[in-house]
């Protein structure tokens, strides 16, 4: 069992990072909206990410190099290369900085679903107390700067998070055939569910987690022989990420039909019918969502936002340290404050958008070059997997633009 413990290594933070209060959040809108109809689309959802997450991994292990990195020794053509690297900077290091906002607003939801309302009035200026606390908690985890105890505390919520998210699940006595039949039997036959759909695969296949992935590999594992752990920790991880999520689904499908629109709203809801723990569960679980999200979201920027530049991506490093603060402290004012950075937040939804299809193509493209990953790369049906991640990203591009823009493509 020591043994075990010793050989996991960044998969939980990876499934921390997906499973954030806008996973969350859609999780429950589509049990709310569809009840269980619509847990095929995060099995998929699941495969997808599995698929993308080893390919980095990989990369990453047996190349000892981000992806950026690789991208700017491999790209030839020095006005493609601007534009990737451009791309890539804009969609995870602005797109971070907006969703950082939500992702301490979503550990806030949870926090005042126990406590009660936290805003403090001092005159004219009210802020929230309780951003602060989120906000400080990952700022004091990333100052520490190391690697190791990160990782611990990382693991440590991961699990309270599945297990506050599992058990409210299971406090709502759900009908295990009729989630049998939801993994099993995709369709679309529930109306308006192919947007609900499109949310589920968007918050769990993450553009930045195929970076960060690739980042964490390397500080965890010095080389290749070590690629069967990596694989193992991957699939456990990204499984259990994948299983709190469609828990969450369970959960909102306790009140499917009702005016429900988040994770407060779904405490509040449960406790009359299923008592008080019900509520607190998932409060516990919507914090650590927050909590791990507002780590995992600037240290990802930071890594990107470093491998584009040449700098050094040591976590002690004063660059890297100060990439990661401003996030945080822009995440945590415009929480407190109450901003609503809608207009940013819809360029990171485009900007992702975007750039999942050209991550997913990168990669396959990647890993199959002898001269980088020599014996590792990919096989033939590695490579029907990852041309069939591909066409599904590609039409997750095309669906958010369509909604973004109000195109109608679909």
């Amino acid at each position: 069992m020591k043994n075990w413990f010793k050989n996991i290594g960044p998969g939980p933070l990876i499934a921390a990072a997906f499973i954030g209060p806008g996973t969350v959040t859609t999780c429950i809108l589509a049990g709310v909206g569809f009840g269980y109809a619509l847990l095929w689309a995060m099995v998929l959802a699941i495969g997808s990410t599995l698929v993308l997450q080893e390919m980095s991994a990989r990369i990453g292990l047996v190349t000892q190099k981000g992806i950026t990195e690789i991208l700017k020794t491999e790209i030839r053509n020095p006005l493609l290369k601007t534009l990737v690297i451009l791309l890539i900077l804009a969609a995870i290091v602005i797109g971070n900085t907006a969703y950082e906002a939500g992702n301490i607003s979503g550990g806030v939801l949870g926090l005042e679903a126990i406590t009660g309302n936290s805003y403090i009035d001092l005159g004219w200026f009210s802020f929230n107390a309780l951003s602060f606390v989120i906000g400080g908690a990952a700022f004091a985890l990333l100052l520490i700067g190391n690697y190791k105890i990160l990782e611990k505390v990382l693991m440590v919520l991961v699990f309270l998070m599945s297990l506050a998210f599992i058990i409210t699940a299971i406090l709502t006595r759900p009908d295990i055939s009729s989630i049998l039949k939801g993994v099993f039997l995709p369709g679309f036959s529930e109306p308006n569910s192919l947007l609900t759909v499109v949310g589920l695969i968007g918050t769990t296949v993450v553009p930045y987690n195929i970076f960060l992935h690739a980042a964490l590999v390397k500080a965890k594992w010095s080389s290749e022989k070590f690629l069967p752990h990596a694989r193992k920790d991957t699939v456990i991880a990204i499984v259990l990420g994948g299983l709190v999520s469609m828990s969450i689904i369970i959960a909102g499908s306790a009140m499917q039909g009702s005016q429900v629109m988040d994770a407060a709203g779904l405490a509040q809801s449960l406790e009359p019918l299923f008592g008080i723990n019900a509520k607190y569960f998932l409060a516990l679980g919507l914090l650590a969502a927050g909590i791990t999200s507002a780590i995992t979201a600037p240290l990802a920027a930071a890594y990107v936002f470093c491998g584009c530049l040449g700098w050094s991506t040591d976590m002690g490093t004063r660059p890297f340290r100060a990439i990661w603060m401003i996030i945080i402290i822009l995440g945590v004012l415009s929480s407190s404050l109450g901003f609503k950075p809608i207009d940013i937040i819809r360029f990171a939804q485009v900007a992702n958008g975007v750039l999942l299809p050209i991550i997913a193509g990168v990669l396959i493209w990647i890993v199959n070059k002898q001269t980088i990953l020599g014996r590792y790369k990919n096989t033939k049906i590695q490579n029907v997997f990852s041309v069939f991640i591909l066409v599904i990203s590609i039409l997750l591009s095309l669906k958010t633009l369509s909604t973004v823009f109000e195109l109608n493509l679909f």
